[in-house]
Formats: C-alpha cells, sequence, structure tokens
C-alpha cells in the first residue's frame, strides 16, 4: 500500500488532516512533518526525512506539502536519504488537503503508485 507524508509549515494543520484522511483510509500509512522541532511555524528537513523513513513502503511513499520553504525542505529531506529509499518517494504538487485525501483513498482501494500520481495531477497546482 502506497503511504502518505503530510510536510506544513503547521503542526495543527498536518494533524488535522491526518485525523481527517484517517477517518476514510484508516489503512493507509500516514505521517506528519509541521512546523519546528521547538514548535514554531516553519519546516525542517530532519523531521521530513524521519516521516518518510516512519512510513516507507516498497508500494511507494507520497509526499504532500503547503507552501514555499516546504518543498525545498522536502527536496532537502529526500536529498539526505539513501537512493534505494529517495527513488520510491515522489513530491507532490499538488492541493495539500485534496490531494492527500484523494491519494489515500486510492491507496486504501489499491491503486498503485503511478495511478495515484495520474488521479491527482487534475488536482496540480503551481506552488
Amino acid at each position: 500500500m502506497v503511504s502518505i507524508v503530510l510536510v506544513s509549515h503547521s503542526n495543527k494543520l498536518v494533524e488535522g488532516l491526518k485525523e481527517l484522511i484517517s477517518q476514510m483510509a484508516g489503512d493507509v500509512k500516514i505521517s506528519v512533518a509541521g512546523g519546528t522541532e521547538d514548535g514554531r511555524i516553519g519546516t525542517d528537513p530532519i523531521k521530513i526525512m524521519n516521516s518518510i523513513e516512519e512510513v516507507y513502503s516498497e508500494d511507494g511513499v507520497l509526499l504532500f506539502f503547503d507552501i514555499g520553504s516546504a518543498l525545498m525542505n522536502a527536496e532537502v529531506a529526500l536529498d539526505m536519504l539513501d537512493e534505494s529509499v529517495s527513488k520510491n518517494v515522489e513530491i507532490c504538487k499538488v492541493s495539500l488537503v485534496e490531494g492527500a485525501f484523494v491519494a489515500a483513498i486510492d491507496s486504501c482501494i489499491g491503486r498503485n503508485k503511478e495511478e495515484i500520481i495520474e488521479n491527482i495531477k487534475k488536482l496540480e497546482i503551481e506552488k
């Protein structure tokens, strides 16, 4: 099953989103990386890397993010991972809430990473 990582400048935002998604797609592994280690608004590549490792699946990991530096720090996190892991992680440049929700439902019903990515393309936004 494809796993999901949610990245945001706000831990409350991604914890709430995880709660919402888990109600509909409870079997999907979801990890969050929100805020900084000291609880401030921001993103942290180490937290993102740890979140990826926490839910890593050979079926793939889809990473969703909110704004700005979250993308940059997600890319840094991928660079810090072993290539055998990072090659199986896709950063999705789609609407955070809708994209992660649709991806989790798709994963729950057995779609593979490529099928999910194709399905959420309609939710792409310029970030």
